[in-house]
């Protein structure tokens, strides 16, 4: 169930704030390898960090907070 709602969450992000979070958290990627890897500025990874998550916090607050 908690898999379903993540990969149900992360479709409803933009494609480049799904990238970040891939990078990031499923690939355990540092910000600047992050931003190395899709050719963006550390600013924009971080801010597109900031922005996915909270998208995903919305979308499945249940499952964020365990």
């Amino acid at each position: 169930m908690r898999r379903l709602a993540l990969l149900h969450a992360l479709a409803q992000l933009t494609p480049k704030q799904r990238t970040v979070i891939v990078l990031r958290f499923y690939e355990d990627r540092t910000e600047h390898e992050t931003a190395q890897l899709m050719g963006t500025s550390l600013g924009t990874v971080k801010s597109q960090t900031h922005y996915a998550l909270s998208k995903l916090r919305a979308l499945t607050p249940q499952e964020v907070d365990r």
